[in-house]
C-alpha cells in the first residue's frame, strides 16, 4: 500500500475528489485514526464527560482534608486545591464539582488558551447559570499563574452572580507566588491511602483480594511512592492479567506479573551499554526497545535505518561472515518467541533502554526523531505495532522536553508526499501531546495556530478534525469547538464537509456548547468575514433548543437576518423546519418572533419569507388547518413589524369581494 496523502487530498482550496476509490481509501485511514484515539480514550479516562466522572467517582477515595475543601467550595463558591504532585489534586477538584450534581448548569474545564476572544486569562463569558468550573493550573508557569490571580477577584464576582462554583488546581511548585488575599480559599489535601485506592479500583472490576494478598513487600514498596495515576494503572494491569491469564492463575500471579513491569532495569541497561562497544549492537538494542514485540525483519530494518541516520560506517565483512539475527538477539538478551515476535527476556528492559538513550545521548535526539519518522513510513508494521511505537516515542519526547518533535512528525506525516497510512500515526502523536500534563497546553495552542493558518496542509487539516473531535473534545470541548470552527471556515471540498459535520456534532452535544456556537456564529456573521458561518448556522439552527433564552434568540435573530438575505433556495429548507416546529403552539410564538425580527422590517425579505411559508402550507394537505394558522400568525407578525394594521386573511378578503360583486 504505497498511496500518498496527495493522491487522496489536494490543496484545501481546490477539488479533493479524485474518484470514488481514493475517497473510500481516505475514509478508511481516517476511520483508523479515529478508532485509535477512541481506543486510547477508553483506556485513559479524562474525567470530564459525565460518564468518565461517574467512572472516577466510583473509584474515588477521599484524601485527607477533602471535607475542608468541600466546605470552602460550598461557602465561597470557590476552592483552591493544593497538594503534592501525585496526590490526586485534579481528581479531587473534579470530584468536589461532581458532587454538586443538583446544579442546573454544566461541569466543564475553563480554556487554558486565549484563542480569538480575549487576551485575559479568564473570561466571564465562560460562566453560565449554575455552572461548575475547573481551572487546572498544576503545570502553569510563573507568568500565567500570576496573571490568573490578578483577574480572579473580578471573575469570582461574575461567578457568584451566576450561582456557579469554581475549583482551581494550584501549582504546588509555585506556592510562594500565591497572593495573600487568596489563601483563605486554599486547602492543601493529603495523599490518600494508595492501598485503599488500589482496593477500590479492584473491587469495581470484581476483583476482591484478601488483606494478606495486599500486604506483600513488593506491593508495599511500589505503593509507597507511586502517584495516584500509577496506582490506577496498576489496577488496570491486574485486570488485564485476570482477563488474559484466566481466573485459575489467581490474584498473586496477576499482581506479580503486573509489578514485574515496574521493575527498574536502568542500572542493568547502563552496565550493558557501557560494556558494549559496538555501534550495531547498541542500534539493535534501541530498535528492539522501540519496536518491542514486532518481527525480526521489522527490528532489522529499524536497526539499519538508525545506523544510516547516524552515518555509522558499514561493516566491511561479507554478510555470511557476520552473525545472523538469532545470534545478535541472544547477544542483547532477547529471544524470538513461538509467535515469531522478538522480546527482551527481562521485563521492563525495553523501557529502560529507551529512557537510557534519550537521557544519556541528548545530542542525537533530533536524529532519533528523523529515524522514527523514516521507520514508520514503511507500511509493513501492523496498526497495533505502530500505535505502541508512537506511544513509546512520544513518551520519551515529552519526558525530555521535546514536544516540538511530535508536532514536527505530525506535519511530516501529513504532507502531500507522505504515505496515507501515516494519518493514524499523525493523529495519535498529537493526541498524546494533548494528554500530557506538562505540554498539553502548548499542543492546544499549536493546533489553534494550525487551524487558522492558510499554510496548513490538507492532510494535516484532516488529522486536526479527527484529533479535535476524538481527543480534545473529551477534555477541552470549548477549545475543540473553536478549532473546528476555524477549520470549517477555511476548508473546502470533502475535508470542509467533514470539518462542518464534526463541528455541528460537537455543538449539538451539549446545551452550553450549542449556546457558545451560536454566539460565535452571530459575532462572525456580524463581521461579514466568513460566508461559511451562514451555512454553518443553517445546518445548526434549531427552532426548539434554548429558544426561550433571550440571549439565544438574539443570536438566532442576527444569524437569520443574514441568512434570509441570501438566495431563497439556500435557506428555505431550514425555514420549513422551523415552521414545522410551530405545530406545537407552545413554541410557535418564539419561533415566529425570531424569524420576523430577522427580517428587520425589510418588505422584500418579509415577502420572500411569507411566500416560502405559503409553499410550506400547501405542501401537506393533511395538516392544512394547523399550517394555515401558523402562516396567518406569521403574516400578522410581519404586518405588525412593518406598521401595517391587521387585515383579513387573503382568502377571506377574496370571498367577501366576490360576494359583493354578485349581490
Amino acid at each position: 500500500m504505497s498511496e500518498t496523502i496527495g493522491s487522496y487530498v489536494n490543496e484545501a482550496h481546490g477539488s479533493v475528489h479524485s474518484g470514488t476509490g481514493t475517497q473510500f481509501n481516505l475514509s478508511v485511514h481516517l476511520q483508523a485514526a479515529a478508532s485509535r484515539l477512541q481506543e486510547r480514550a477508553g483506556r485513559r479516562r479524562l474525567a470530564i464527560a459525565k460518564s468518565d466522572r461517574d467512572h472516577a467517582y466510583q473509584r474515588f477515595v477521599p484524601p485527607p482534608r477533602l471535607q475542608r475543601a468541600r466546605e470552602e467550595l460550598g461557602r465561597s463558591h470557590t476552592v483552591l486545591v493544593d497538594g503534592l504532585p501525585g496526590s490526586g489534586r485534579r481528581t479531587a477538584a473534579l470530584m468536589l464539582l461532581h458532587e454538586l450534581s443538583g446544579s442546573r448548569g454544566s461541569l466543564h474545564e475553563l480554556p487554558d488558551t486565549a484563542d480569538d476572544r480575549t487576551v485575559s486569562p479568564l473570561d466571564a463569558q465562560d460562566i453560565n447559570d449554575g455552572d461548575r468550573l475547573l481551572l487546572d493550573l498544576s503545570e502553569a508557569d510563573e507568568s500565567r499563574y500570576v496573571a490568573v490571580q490578578q483577574v480572579l477577584s473580578d471573575f469570582r464576582s461574575s461567578l457568584l452572580g451566576h450561582d456557579a462554583h469554581l475549583a482551581v488546581v494550584l501549582p504546588h511548585h509555585l506556592g510562594y507566588l500565591l497572593r495573600s488575599d487568596l489563601r483563605r480559599f486554599t486547602v492543601e489535601i493529603g495523599r490518600p491511602s494508595a492501598k485503599r485506592v488500589l482496593a477500590r479500583h479492584l473491587r469495581c472490576e470484581d476483583i476482591a483480594p484478601s488483606a494478606e494478598e495486599l500486604s506483600g513487600r513488593d506491593l508495599a514498596g511500589y505503593l509507597a511512592h507511586a502517584p495516584m495515576r500509577g496506582v490506577a494503572e496498576l489496577a488496570d494491569r491486574i485486570k488485564h492479567g485476570r482477563n488474559t491469564a484466566g481466573a485459575e492463575r489467581g490474584f498473586s500471579d496477576w499482581l506479580s506479573a503486573s509489578l514485574s513491569r515496574q521493575q527498574d532495569q536502568s542500572a542493568r541497561v547502563a552496565a550493558d551499554t557501557s560494556t558494549e562497544h559496538g555501534g550495531r549492537r547498541r542500534a539493535l538494542m534501541l530498535s528492539l526497545a522501540m519496536f518491542h514485540g514486532t518481527t525480526p525483519g521489522a527490528v532489522l530494518q529499524a536497526t539499519n535505518t538508525l545506523l544510516d541516520v547516524l552515518s555509522h560506517p558499514p561493516d566491511p565483512a561479507p554478510r555470511l561472515d557476520r552473525a545472523d539475527l538469532h545470534a545478535e538477539f541472544e547477544g542483547i538478551g532477547a529471544e524470538t518467541r513461538p509467535d515469531g515476535r522478538v522480546w527482551f527476556r527481562r521485563t521492563g528492559y525495553d523501557s529502560a533502554v529507551r529512557e537510557h538513550f534519550w537521557t544519556f545521548l541528548p545530542d542525537i535526539r533530533r536524529q532519533l526523531r528523523d529515524w522514527f519518522r523514516t521507520c514508520l513510513a514503511e507500511p509493513a508494521l501492523t496498526q497495533p505495532d505502530r500505535s505502541q511505537a508512537v506511544e513509546r516515542f512520544a513518551e520519551q519526547s515529552l519526558r525530555t522536553g521535546r514536544p516540538e518533535d511530535l508536532g514536527w512528525l505530525a506535519q511530516q506525516w501529513t504532507q502531500r508526499s507522505a504515505r496515507a497510512h501515516l494519518v493514524a500515526d499523525a493523529a495519535q502523536v498529537l493526541a498524546l501531546g494533548l494528554e500530557d500534563d506538562r505540554h498539553g497546553r502548548s499542543f492546544r495552542q499549536q493546533i489553534y495556530e494550525w487551524s487558522k493558518s492558510a499554510e496548513t496542509s490538507a492532510g494535516l487539516r484532516e488529522v486536526l478534525i479527527v484529533v479535535c473531535s476524538e481527543a480534545m473534545a473529551r477534555s477541552h470541548p470549548d477549545q475543540a469547538l473553536v478549532r473546528l470552527h476555524h477549520l470549517a471556515r477555511r476548508t473546502q471540498g470533502p475535508t470542509g464537509v467533514r470539518a462542518r459535520e464534526a463541528l455541528t456534532r460537537l455543538a449539538r452535544s451539549d446545551d452550553r456548547l450549542h449556546r457558545r456556537m451560536l454566539d460565535r456564529l452571530g459575532a462572525g456573521i456580524t463581521q461579514k468575514q466568513w460566508a461559511a458561518d451562514i451555512d454553518l448556522f443553517l445546518a445548526l439552527a434549531d427552532p426548539v433548543r434554548l429558544v426561550e433564552s433571550r440571549t439565544v434568540r438574539e443570536s438566532l435573530t442576527v444569524c437569520w437576518s443574514a441568512a434570509l438575505r441570501r438566495p431563497v433556495d439556500s435557506w428555505s429548507p431550514a425555514v420549513c423546519r422551523w415552521l414545522d416546529a410551530c405545530a406545537d403552539h407552545r413554541r410557535s410564538e418564539c419561533v415566529l418572533k425570531v424569524l420576523v425580527a430577522a427580517c428587520t422590517a425589510d418588505s422584500r425579505v418579509s415577502g420572500q419569507l411569507y411566500r416560502v411559508a405559503l409553499d410550506w402550507q400547501r405542501a401537506d394537505p393533511r395538516q392544512a388547518e394547523v399550517r394555515e394558522d401558523v402562516v396567518g400568525c406569521l403574516l400578522r407578525k410581519i404586518n405588525a413589524a412593518q406598521g401595517i394594521e391587521p387585515y383579513p386573511h387573503p382568502y377571506e378578503h377574496t370571498v367577501r369581494h366576490r360576494d359583493r360583486g354578485t349581490s
